[in-house]
């Protein structure tokens, strides 16, 4: 295997080679020279390479750890399929026509070397320390959070100071005299993850969502080669964030930059996978180079500013945002993207709209549903493209038959139990969620624990989904290997859950959604597990036990010669929890069986041309042609208050009696005003409010009761007409295709008790305005924390509040940002919050369906 791959010598010689068959395209130049006095290479790729320079450009660093072979055959792989390719692929004459690539192909050649003749697994260069031992990690040498160490036998050892390195000093001065670089890629293995750069706090930064969007596009192109998806992870808690790397200096010079970690193994078998990875991370490299020249330096465009959604519905969105602070008129013109999940690609096919306005209205949405949207500006003479504004997140209000809950875990009863652990009991409630197989622990199960008491025993779940958030999956080390499920546990079934051989021999109700293959594990993005509807009615079997208890289960054997394929979860408790916005939690949307009520008519009539027939249904055409309709009025007064109901279907009912009418006669059932007046004339020019159901002919009526069902605005005038306590009216018209139709009527019942008309209202109890919002917010300073305090109304349908966090804008949903708390108390820290980065909270109060109240917000300013 380890034959198959080129020595650094070979591979100087390759780029070289390239470069002297190519000038035109290829430039290799010696940038520095290694302790053991190997030169480090840079090699250029651009059309008219030697005006590189004038260019934006992509900068390339590969093997900056000695055993991460991946990045310098990646560089080969790349350069040789732009040799090959480039003379008939337009996106890549496009591409190298406005941009260039910079590549350090192998940034620690003399770790390099000695990791391929004498010691794999070696990490650091070759530099002598002072104890005796050998290497600095390069990868701790920059001086961005630099930390100094007086251990230098560690692998991640940072040397004596910054930039104590010929390697790493080589690729600052390399940086530093190329102004033009743009967006930066460390080649590093293993993970199959992005990690994006930080600024060393825990919140995000203005251009996280650039950096999440580029590896996301990435990932799409990774996925259409090989089917494998890779995360995206940009060093949320509880992580120890990494300090003095290349990815931070980077970033410290206005550079776009993210690590990319390749692959389950540092040297992959070269046939199986090395291969496969090389080929999906070419299309990968070519989606970024289309990139660079958005974020070119000195002519980079302005991000659209407060973008923001103004209105969200059950189905529908509108998204605003400001005037574009330049270049106004024809030539500017707005992508606005939208996915259904967090940190998404935004590429042709998710992209919803084209505006040259600034407002953005997105219809036929899902009920209860997230979604995540982003906006850039495009100059359409030149063709770039500004920075994305922060990533606006919403969610869909519940249609009107739904309610909504998010249910947490039960610490005390959410962890994982390990085959080969002594105390499994002291993995609950306090620890990551371990699940698959490894040498160490042997296989591990996660059992979690979700209590149902909020949901009433009536529901009927429509949709649900369990969602875990992987936080490490190093421990997957084997491609393509094992699948990870999600169970309901028959809790009949069940014993002591802190018990590996209990847990093992649980009995399974229904697993649930599609399992998760290795190759589609990720780091970073949150795994949904999606209901069916016949797991829909499993779970709804739970709701008497009062919880749900899910085991995850993942493979149970061993690849001969592997030691781990082991899946690490956040349960966001506990030393690696991350808190509340990384903890598993089960959403569901359910409804409940309506009541319903029929109301009869308080008065019925025919209106003819001759007159009007009172407490009688007849509609038709006369004996001269004219039109004969009838009328009946309903009070609803009947019906409970309507702020606290919600009208879910509507229909009128009739039975015809006598049918004395032509085969091309039709009926209509329209929705009129209550208050019109009734003769002849009036009821021709009458206002149609809108017409009910479909219309009916004459060979369907059959002596057969007749539907006529409310559509969703004639629902919406229904419950108009209940707010304002007005009555509701029907006219009944006849229509023909035929010019001329006499003595053609249909009488209906108008008073028998088992057949007279009758209006159907099916509702449900539910809350239509939220409740007030909280008062008196405010912040202050305590442990080093924000602190932030409120008073919550007194209401009696008040149930909690969503406390959110946007450093960016002011979030208007409930959604859009951090979420830091929700509950019923009137205090929460920002535990993770800087203290010197200015920040919106916005604290919104929900009832039970939830409805949210508008936002009180707070503004901090850093002192």
């Amino acid at each position: 295997m380890k034959q198959l791959y080129h020595s650094y010598e070979e591979a100087v010689a390759l780029f070289r080679e390239l470069a002297s068959r190519r000038p035109d395209l290829f430039a290799v130049e010696v940038i520095g020279q290694t302790w053991e006095k190997r030169d480090i290479i840079a090699v250029t790729i651009s059309q008219n390479v030697h005006s590189a320079g004038s260019k934006p450009a992509l900068f390339y660093t590969g093997t900056i750890h000695a055993r991460e072979w991946i990045g310098l055959e990646l560089a080969i792989g790349f350069a040789q399929y732009v040799d090959r390719n480039i003379a008939y692929d337009h996106d890549l004459q496009e591409v190298f026509d406005k941009a260039a690539i910079y590549m350090v192909p192998c940034a620690n050649p003399d770790g390099f070397e000695y990791s391929r003749n004498h010691f794999s697994f070696w990490r650091k260069n070759r530099r002598q320390n002072a104890d005796g031992s050998y290497g600095v990690d390069l990868n701790r040498n920059f001086p961005i959070g630099f930390v100094k160490s007086n251990k230098p036998d560690s692998n991640v050892y940072g040397g004596p100071e910054p930039f104590s390195e010929p390697e790493t000093r080589a690729l600052r001065d390399f940086v530093e005299s190329h102004p033009n670089i743009t967006i930066a890629l460390d080649y590093h293995s293993q993970g199959n993850v992005f990690f994006p750069a930080h600024d060393f706090r825990h919140e995000d930064t203005i251009d996280t969502t650039d950096m999440n969007v580029l590896c996301a596009n990435m990932a799409e192109e990774i996925r259409k080669i090989s089917d494998r998806e890779y995360g995206i992870h940009q060093g949320k808690p509880p992580a120890k964030l990494i300090s003095g790397s290349g990815r931070e200096f980077y970033y410290s010079k206005g550079i776009i930059a993210s690590v990319v970690e390749v692959g389950t193994r540092n040297i992959s078998d070269y046939l199986d996978d090395m291969i496969e990875h090389i080929r999906e991370h070419i299309p990968a490299l070519v989606a970024a180079l289309k990139e660079v020249p958005n974020y070119a330096k000195e002519a980079r465009m302005p991000r659209p500013e407060n973008f923001r959604a103004t209105f969200v519905g059950k189905n529908s969105v509108t998204l605003e945002w400001e005037p574009y602070p330049c270049c106004e008129g024809e030539d500017i013109y707005f992508e606005i993207y939208r996915s259904r999940r967090e940190k998404s690609y935004c590429r042709p096919f998710n992209l919803m709209g084209l505006t040259q306005a600034h407002r953005f209205a997105d219809q036929n949405l899902l009920s209860d549903t997230p979604y995540f949207y982003h906006i850039r500006a495009v100059d359409k003479r030149s063709g770039r493209k500004s920075p994305f504004a922060p990533v606006l997140a919403v969610r869909t209000h519940v249609d009107d038959d739904e309610f909504h809950r998010t249910y947490f875990p039960l610490p005390d009863k959410t962890g994982y139990v390990a085959q080969k652990a002594k105390d499994n009991a002291a993995h609950f409630g306090v620890n990551s969620l371990f699940v698959g197989v490894s040498e160490a622990k042997g296989v591990s199960y996660a059992v979690i624990t979700i209590p149902l008491k909020t949901i009433p025993d009536n529901a009927v779940i429509k949709r649900a989904r369990l969602r875990l958030y992987p936080l490490n999956r190093v421990g997957v080390t084997v491609e393509k290997y094992g699948e990870w499920d999600a169970a309901i546990v028959e809790q009949e079934s069940m014993g002591d859950i802190t018990a590996f051989e209990e847990v093992e021999k649980m009995k399974i109700r229904s697993y649930v959604g599609r399992p998760t293959p290795s190759n589609h594990l990720t780091q970073g993005i949150w795994r949904s597990w999606e209901f069916s509807e016949v797991e829909c009615r499993a779970l709804q079997e739970q709701i008497g036990h009062k919880q749900v208890v899910f085991r995850i289960e993942g493979p149970k054997e061993l690849e001969v010669g592997r030691t781990s394929q082991m899946m690490q979860w956040d349960l966001g408790y506990g030393k690696f929890g991350g808190g509340l916005a990384f903890r598993p939690h089960l959403e569901i949307t359910y409804t409940l069986a309506s009541q319903k009520m029929e109301l009869f008519p308080k008065e019925s009539r025919t209106v003819r041309k001759d007159g009007i027939e009172e407490g009688k249904i007849v509609a038709g055409f006369d004996a001269e042609g004219k039109k004969v309709y009838a009328t009946f009025d309903f009070e609803l007064g009947s019906l409970p208050d309507w702020e606290f109901m919600q009208i879910t279907r509507a229909y009128v009912v009739l039975n015809p009696i006598k049918v004395y009418a032509k085969e091309n006669i039709r009926f209509h059932l329209e929705m009129i005003d209550a208050e019109a007046e009734r003769d002849y004339e009036a009821i021709k020019n009458r206002r149609i409010i809108e017409n009910i159901g479909y219309d009916v002919s004459v060979s369907e009526l059959k002596n057969q009761e007749q539907v006529f069902v409310f559509d969703s605005y004639a629902i919406q005038e229904l419950g108009n007409r209940l707010r304002d306590k007005k009555g509701i009216a029907f006219l009944l018209r006849p229509s023909s295709a035929q010019k001329l139709v006499k003595n053609s009527l249909v009488e209906w019942h108008s008073s028998h008790p088992d057949f007279t008309p009758k209006l159907v209202i099916e509702y449900l109890h539910k809350r239509r305005r939220p409740v007030a919002p909280v008062s008196d917010l405010r912040y202050k300073i305590e442990n080093g924390k924000i602190k932030l305090t409120w008073k919550n109304p007194a209401d009696k349908d008040f149930k909690g509040v969503f406390v959110i966090k946007n450093p960016f804008r002011k979030p208007i949903s409930p959604y859009d940002g951090d979420k830091l708390y929700g509950g019923p108390d009137n205090w929460t820290f920002d535990d993770f919050g800087a203290l010197d980065v200015k920040k919106y909270y916005a604290v919104f109060t929900y009832d039970d369906v939830p409805n949210f109240s508008e936002p009180v917000i707070l503004e901090y300013e850093p002192k």
